[in-house]
């Protein structure tokens, strides 16, 4: 082991492999800022480069991108409140509100740092985990990865920040989204209404994108406002980042330990894996005597699932190599790579080729380090972008969102369902209901449902819940239950000078009447969720019905909340002056990304991209005209680039 091991080490003494380690690593920090396209964007990317390549240096060109994917993700997520993957919304909670104090550079420091050492405590917990692998992952059978689903899901609403049973009420609406299309478990499709589009369901990237990147702009694009108000340097904070890792070093190890078992199991994912580090970052800062900070501005919060990011991609890398299982989504391709240069993965490659196994580790461990350093030199000016005016970045981010966006179903109805989940979002946003617990639970909705139906059929009875590990995860979610409960008996006990908000709220209440709104809509939703289930098989309707079900439940639980506010406040409320001006504005917002939308259907991407920035430059952004002339050259520019080095495909118009 060991020879193959320094064997493998002496590989990198070769210049090209550092070359080609190197541009690997470029690729993949500039891919991981753009929103949406994460690693499986970066490693298609370089995929037309591995067959003119040798196979250890087609290895290092894949591995250097995957390595480093999510260090630069976290930098939109920071500074501009869009997440640059689904597993980057963590960061909205504390990084993004610390960018808004003006120490951007503390969170991206320290989300680099720790995703560097995450990323090699992930490669030491590999090297030694590969010979003794395979008996731990086969333990785990169907009821134990179901479980940890479940987990996954509830406890993202439990920790998120605002309305607890509206956040469980919208980890149900995500789950019910992620319905549509294919069912896992029957060869029918459900709840596409005889559209095409509906048939392969929701992308994503679109759900993801729509709920956080959409939701940001509809609410900041017409404010003329930059995205942090304090006009501080963000260089300031840089070191400080450092002396956090050093801080809150346990944070880093539990974060790392946290992604490295996520990543062994396929199917749980970097989002899931990135918000159980929070929550047991979050959980950890609890026992101790000073109050927790979380979701107003902590690093602990960043640290953690930084940490976590590159544990996941390497704990991934385990059942790909071991079991020729990708472990994610890039992974797949990666398993490609491997397979045309007739390595198989599995057993045999321990035995056979395990100094392949070690140039992936080493090639892993290297593209941490160098990724961290090329992070911190390509997010200061990036940094910046949080004291621009938003309009100036929306008119170059509304039309990457919506590129991205269109990648996956190739169809240009995305735009719509994106738009429509911006505007969920928003009402989110304002009504204090934490969003990260819809995109949580629409990514599980598939291998939950999955791994439900294969527990229920291969076990007799409720004898799958009495399995050991099952048994834990029971006990860690009563505890998550009994959690919330007894902290409000204790705030309600405390004196009123010394009870701390910790949720995330708009900076403006709204009435009671838009709160029993939401909750009714939701409850029409439920309803017709149910009701469109009869149509289904015993199989196929199963799922849809137990989620609907649990829908109602919970809707049914938020009325009798709401109402009881109504009470308290002596009415349902009006919407006051201020309120008609934000609505206004939203409404505004609105009409221009739908203006963007109709742009692109006439006139495609290009034309309606230049069309678009240029008059929403000069109307909204107030930019004089040599400036919004030469910065609408970039944007289709940047837009052209991207179609022809990247291979995104941008939508055709229906004129153009």
């Amino acid at each position: 082991m060991i020879d193959a091991a320094m064997e493998a080490l002496s590989a990198f003494t070769d210049p090209a492999m550092l070359l080609y380690l190197g541009i690997g690593v470029v690729v993949g920090i500039i891919i991981g800022v753009i929103p949406g396209l994460g690693g499986t964007g970066a490693v298609a990317v370089l995929m037309p480069f591995v067959f003119v390549l040798e196979p250890n240096q087609a290895i290092a060109l894949i591995i250097g991108a995957v390595a480093v994917v999510h260090t630069s993700d976290v930098i939109t997520s920071v500074v501009l409140g869009i997440p640059g993957s689904a597993s980057a919304s963590v960061f909205l909670l504390d990084g993004h509100e610390m960018a808004k104090k003006g120490q951007g550079g503390r969170a991206l420091s320290a989300s680099f740092i720790a995703s560097m050492v995450g990323g090699l405590i992930g490669i030491v917990a590999l090297t030694v985990i590969v010979p003794v692998a395979q008996p731990i992952v086969t333990a785990f059978g169907s009821p134990e990865i179901f479980g940890l689903i479940v987990m996954g899901v509830f406890l993202t609403a439990m920790l998120s920040k605002g309305n607890i049973i509206k956040g469980m009420l919208i980890s149900v609406f995500g789950l019910a989204l992620g319905l549509i299309g294919v069912s896992p478990v029957s060869a029918e499709y459900r709840y596409t209404f005889d559209s095409e589009f509906l048939t392969d369901g929701i992308g994503l990237v679109a759900a993801a994108l729509g709920v956080f990147g959409l939701a940001e702009i509809i609410d900041l694009v017409a404010k003329k406002k930059a995205v942090s108000k304090e006009p501080v340097a963000l260089g300031g904070g840089w070191r400080q980042g450092l002396k956090d890792i050093v801080t809150y070093k346990s944070d880093v190890v539990r974060g790392s330990a946290v992604g490295v078992g996520v990543g062994i199991l396929p199917g749980v994912g970097s989002t899931a894996g990135s918000w159980l580090a929070y929550g047991q970052a979050q959980a950890f800062a609890s026992r101790k005597k000073a109050a927790s900070r979380f979701g107003s501005g902590d690093p602990r919060g960043v640290i953690a699932p930084s940490a976590a990011s590159n544990g996941i991609e390497s704990g991934a890398l385990i059942p790909t190599l071991l079991f020729g299982v990708p472990g994610a989504a890039p992974f797949a391709l990666l398993l490609g790579v491997l397979l045309i240069f007739g390595v198989q993965p599995g057993p045999s490659l321990i035995t056979n080729d395990l100094d392949i196994v070690y140039l992936i580790v080493w090639a892993f461990a290297i593209a941490s380090v160098f990724g961290a350093a090329l992070a911190f030199f390509l997010a200061r000016p990036l940094a910046r972008l949080s004291f621009v005016s938003f309009p100036v970045l929306a008119a170059a981010l509304i039309p990457i969102l919506f590129l991205s966006g269109f990648q996956e179903p190739l169809n240009l109805n995305v735009f719509y369902v994106m738009l429509g989940l911006g505007v969920v979002g928003w009402i989110c946003k304002i009504t204090d209901i934490p969003r990260a617990p819809f995109l949580i639970a629409f990514v599980l909705a598939e291998p939950l449902e999955r791994y439900y139906f294969l527990t229920v059929n291969a076990f007799p009875s409720g004898e799958w819940m009495t399995r050991p590990f099952v048994l834990v995860i029971a006990v860690i979610l009563l505890g998550a239950v009994l959690l919330p409960v007894i902290r409000r008996m204790q705030r309600r006990s405390a004196p009123a000078a010394d009870r701390v908000q910790l949720s995330e709220k708009s900076d403006m209440a709204v009435p009671p009447f838009v709160d029993l709104i939401v909750t009714l809509a939701a409850l029409a939703f439920f309803i017709a969720t149910v009701v469109l289930s009869g149509e289904f098989s015993d199989n196929g309707r199963l799922f849809p019905l137990t989620v609907g079900s649990a829908g109602i439940l919970l809707a049914v639980l938020s009325l009798i909340r709401d109402f009881a506010r109504v009470r308290s406040n002596a009415g349902l409320g009006r919407f006051d002056a201020a309120w008609m001006n934000r609505l206004r504005i939203v409404g505004l917002s609105i009409a221009w990304i739908v203006g963007y939308i109709w742009l692109v259907f006439l006139l495609g991407m290009m034309v309606g991209s230049g069309l678009f920035a240029l008059v929403f430059l000069l109307v909204v952004a107030r930019m004089k005209i040599i400036p919004t002339v030469i910065y609408t050259a970039c944007i289709v520019g940047a837009v052209y680039l991207l179609a022809e080095f990247a291979q995104l495909v941008p939508p055709s118009g229906y004129l153009l």
